[in-house]
């Protein structure tokens, strides 16, 4: 890992409010955390998913039966336009088609397109602009067409 790299992942743990993040990329291992946590060891698939022990999972609103949970796929920063300034992609009550970019998970510099899986209608964002998310939390909720 470059000290580049490394600079942008204390800037994204920072950000985050996690309590502890492991990374390994190769031979490199990475683990930080904040002063005062305890030490825990947990095992995860993927290393780029922090899972501190002792903070719980951020609480994900309950589905209604007709409606489906985007969920982000990474820890990053959350953005819901493609540059300050522009339109949000797609606002409460927006209709979708699979495929179609919702927001963008900014992640150690890299923009990741969040595509909506399902057709139907924006029932609610659940998440605000430029702050940090979590893997699997959810940041918006679709009803989709019947």
């Amino acid at each position: 890992m470059t000290n580049e790299e490394i600079r942008e992942l204390l800037r994204i743990f920072n950000e985050s409010g996690v309590g502890e993040m492991e990374l390994q990329r190769g031979g490199d291992l990475l683990r930080i955390r904040r002063a005062g946590e305890p030490v825990h060891t947990v095992s995860t698939h993927s290393a780029a998913t922090p899972a501190p022990a002792e903070t719980p999972a951020p609480k994900v609103p309950e589905p209604t039966s007709n409606q489906v949970l985007v969920k982000s796929p990474i820890v990053g920063t959350f953005y819901e336009a493609s540059s300050p300034g522009s339109p949000p992609f797609v606002k409460v009550g927006d209709s979708v088609q699979p495929g179609q970019v919702l927001c963008i998970i900014e992640s150690m510099k890299l923009m990741n397109e969040i595509e909506a899986e399902v057709a139907g209608v924006i029932a609610s964002k659940l998440v605000e602009n430029r702050k940090p998310v979590e893997y699997g939390e959810a940041l918006f909720a679709i009803t989709p067409h019947a």
